[in-house]
C-alpha cells in the first residue's frame, strides 16, 4: 500500500504526512517535488528505510505504513501548509514551537503633525511609519521614560482638547493643542525621543539618577517603581560590548541542540549594537536537527501581522530550507529578506555570544522526571511537557461554566487559562461541550501532549473520541476523585483517586499509593483546574443573581423567571432575546420591561 502511493506521487510541490499501522500520524513534511522527495526516503531493492537518514527520520520511516499528500500551487505554499498542519495536528515526529508570542515594537508616524510615540504589536496603517525594535521586555519602561524626559504630545485625547492640561502646567507637555509650539520646533523634540530610544546607557543613566533621589527623599515606592523599569530594561538583551563597525540592523537566530531540548536564541542589533534578545527552550520526543527548528523558529516569529524592521537574518549554520525560507519571507513582506550564515569577525562574534547563552540557559533549566516517568506508567505516545486540564462546575444546573487550565515548562502557565459559559443539562454533554470548543481552537493555538480529564471512563471515552476527530496527537487521562469526603482527604495527603488510561482501545483503571509522586503531580494539576473552575462559577453566579433581583425590581418575579428559564435555557439566552421571542413567552409589558433593563445594565 505504501509501497503503491509512493510510486504514484506527483512531480509536483505540495506536503506530505506519513501515519504508522494504527493510522495516528507521525509526520508532516513539505516539498518541492513530492515524488522526489518521498522517494529519498526509501532504498527499494529490497523496500526498506534509506541508509543515510538521520536516527529520528529512520525510527519515523520504519514505523510508517501509509502515506497521504496535498499539492499546492508552489512551493512556498507547501512551507506555509506545513507549518500550519504541524501546528493543529502536532504529529509525533514533528518538532513544534509554542512560543509564539509576538514581541512589542515602539513605532511613530511621522505624517502626523504633532507625533507621539507608542508601542504596537502588529503592522500600523500608514506610509510612513516608523518602527523601533523588537524588544523582549522593556518598552514599556523606555517609553514611559522617554515620556518623562520629553515633553511630546502626552495622550492621544490631549490635541482633540484645544485647550492646555496639566501636562503643560508641570512641564512634560509643550501645549501644541493652543498653537504654543509649531510642528517644525515639535519635530526636534520627536528626533530626540528617537535618538534615545535604542540609547539604553542614556535611559538607565537617566533612571539610576532618579532611583538615588528618590530614595534619598525617603520616597521608597517611587524608588522601587524606578527599580523595577532597569530591571525591565536591562533584561531586555543579552550583556555584550559588541558594537558592529557598521551601523547596520540584524535579527539573529542561533539553535543549539542539548540530547533531547533545543535552546533557540535571538538577538537584534539596531545601528550596530545589540538592543534586545530572547531564547525558548523547545523540549522534543526524539533528538531534534537544527534546520528543523531554525525553519519552525524563524516562520513563527515573523508572522505576516509582524513589523520587519530588518531585511537580513543572521543564521548559526546553513540549512536545508534557508534559500526557500528566505523567499517565503521576501513575498511575504513584499521586500528582499535574506537568511545568511556570518562570513565577518564582527558577525561571528554575535553567533559566538548566542551560542554561550543557549549554554547558560540549558544550565539553568530544570528536570522534571516525573513527566517521563508518567510516560511509562500510562504508555504515552509523548512526554506530557504541555498538559491542558479540564473541569466544569455548576449548581443544580444553574451558573454551568468549564475552566482550562495549562501547566508547561514547570509551572502552571496563567495567561492560557480559559473559561467557558455552558449549556449542558448534564455533566457529560458539558464536558463534550467544554472539550469540543477546545478542540476546535487547536488550529489557532496548538495542541498539548496531555489532555486531564476530571472524571471517570465516560469522560475518557468522549475526550479520546474528540481528539480522533480532529487528527491531532494527544494522549488522554481522566483522574477520579474517591467518592467520600475526598476534599479533607486530600489535604491530609490520603486521597485514593483512580486514573483511567488507554491500553490500545481497552480502558484501564491504576490506583497508586498516595504518597506516589505521579498521583500527588496529577492531584495538583486537577486541584487546579477545579479550583479555577469554581472560582468562575461563583462569580457568574453572583452575576446571575443580580440581575435576576435586578429584574425583580422591573416585576418580572420567581415564576415569570422560571418560565423564561424554561423556554430560553439561559439567562443569556433571554438577554439576546428578540422583542416578539420575549413576548410570545410572557406579555408586551414584560417583553418591553426586560429589554430596557438590559439598556439600562449595558
Amino acid at each position: 500500500m505504501l509501497l503503491e502511493k509512493i510510486r504514484a506521487l506527483p512531480d509536483k510541490p505540495g506536503i506530505y504526512q506519513y501515519f504508522d499501522e494504527d493510522g495516528k500520524l507521525l509526520y508532516i513534511g513539505k516539498a518541492k517535488s513530492l515524488k522526489k522527495r518521498v522517494k529519498s526516503y526509501f532504498r527499494f531493492n529490497p523496500f526498506r528505510p534509506a541508509d543515510n537518514l538521520s536516527p529520528r527520520i529512520y525510527k519515523m520511516i520504519s514505523e510508517a505504513k501509509d502515506l497521504n499528500y496535498i499539492v499546492v500551487d508552489n512551493e512556498n505554499d507547501a512551507l506555509i501548509l506545513e507549518n500550519s498542519l504541524i501546528k493543529q495536528l502536532k504529529p509525533k515526529y514533528n518538532i513544534l514551537l509554542r512560543d509564539d508570542k509576538t514581541y512589542p515594537y515602539i513605532y511613530v508616524n511621522l505624517d502626523e503633525k504633532f507625533p507621539r510615540l507608542e508601542i504596537t504589536r502588529k503592522v500600523v496603517k500608514g506610509k510612513n511609519i516608523r518602527y523601533f525594535g523588537p524588544f523582549s521586555s522593556g518598552a514599556g519602561a523606555i517609553l514611559k521614560t522617554i515620556y518623562e524626559e520629553i515633553p511630546l504630545v502626552q495622550s492621544k485625547s490631549c490635541l482633540k482638547g484645544k485647550k492646555a492640561c496639566l501636562y503643560h502646567q508641570i512641564g512634560r507637555c509643550l501645549a501644541p493643542c493652543e498653537g504654543k509650539i509649531t510642528s517644525t520646533e515639535y519635530k526636534k523634540y520627536v528626533d530626540k525621543a528617537i535618538k534615545l530610544i535604542h540609547n539604553k546607557d542614556e535611559i538607565l543613566n537617566i533612571l539610576y539618577k532618579k532611583m538615588t533621589k528618590y530614595a534619598q527623599n525617603l520616597q521608597f515606592e517611587e524608588a522601587a517603581e524606578i527599580r523595577d523599569r532597569i530591571k525591565s530594561i536591562e533584561s531586555a538583551e543579552i550583556y555584550s560590548k559588541v558594537d558592529l563597525a557598521k551601523l547596520e540592523d540584524l535579527d539573529i537566530f542561533v539553535v543549539e541542540i542539548f540530547n533531547k531540548k533545543a535552546v533557540v536564541i535571538r538577538i537584534f542589533v539596531r545601528e550596530g549594537k545589540v538592543v534586545a534578545s530572547s531564547n525558548s527552550i523547545i523540549n522534543s520526543q526524539t533528538i531534534p536537527e537544527p534546520g528543523e527548528i531554525y525553519t519552525r523558529a524563524i516562520l513563527e516569529f515573523y508572522s505576516t501581522e509582524t513589523p520587519f524592521t530588518s531585511n537580513k537574518i543572521l543564521v548559526g549554520e546553513d540549512f536545508e530550507e534557508r534559500e526557500w525560507l528566505s523567499q517565503v519571507l521576501t513575498q511575504k513582506f513584499g521586500k528582499k529578506i535574506s537568511i545568511i550564515t556570518p562570513t565577518t569577525a564582527e558577525r561571528k562574534n554575535l553567533i559566538k555570544l548566542a551560542k554561550l547563552n543557549a549554554l547558560e540557559v540549558i544550565k539553568n533549566s530544570k528536570e522534571n522526571t516525573v513527566l517521563e516517568e508518567i510516560k511509562s506508567l500510562f504508555n504515552l505516545q509523548n512526554i506530557p511537557y504541555k498538559i491542558e486540564i479540564f473541569d466544569t462546575s455548576h449548581m443544580q444546573g444553574e451558573a454551568t461554566v468549564g475552566a482550562m487550565v495549562v501547566w508547561e515548562n514547570g509551572k502552571f502557565k496563567k495567561e492560557d487559562y480559559r473559561h467557558y459559559h455552558l449549556e449542558g443539562k448534564d455533566e457529560y454533554s458539558q464536558m463534550r461541550e467544554l472539550l469540543t470548543r477546545r478542540a476546535i481552537s487547536f488550529e489557532k493555538n496548538p495542541p498539548p501532549e496531555l489532555w486531564l480529564i476530571d472524571g471517570g471512563k465516560a469522560q475518557l471515552r468522549l475526550a479520546k473520541e474528540i481528539i480522533n476527530s480532529t487528527g491531532a496527537n494527544v494522549d488522554v487521562l481522566a483522574i477520579s476523585k474517591e467518592k467520600i469526603d475526598s476534599k479533607a482527604h486530600r489535604a491530609k495527603g490520603a486521597a485514593k483517586d483512580k486514573i483511567y488510561y488507554f491500553d490500545g482501545d481497552e480502558v484501564l483503571k491504576l490506583e497508586l499509593s498516595v504518597n506516589d509522586k505521579r498521583l500527588q503531580f496529577l492531584q495538583m494539576l486537577r486541584d487546579e483546574a477545579h479550583r479555577f473552575a469554581i472560582e468562575f462559577h461563583r462569580k457568574t453566579k453572583r452575576k446571575k443573581d443580580t440581575q435576576i433581583d435586578l429584574l425583580k425590581v422591573k416585576g418580572i418575579g420567581k415564576a415569570k423567571m422560571t418560565k423564561l428559564l424554561n423556554y430560553f435555557g439561559t439567562f443569556e439566552n433571554i438577554k439576546n432575546a428578540s422583542f416578539e421571542e420575549l413576548k410570545s413567552v410572557l406579555n408586551e409589558k414584560d417583553a418591553k420591561a426586560i429589554q430596557d433593563f438590559f439598556k439600562e445594565e449595558k
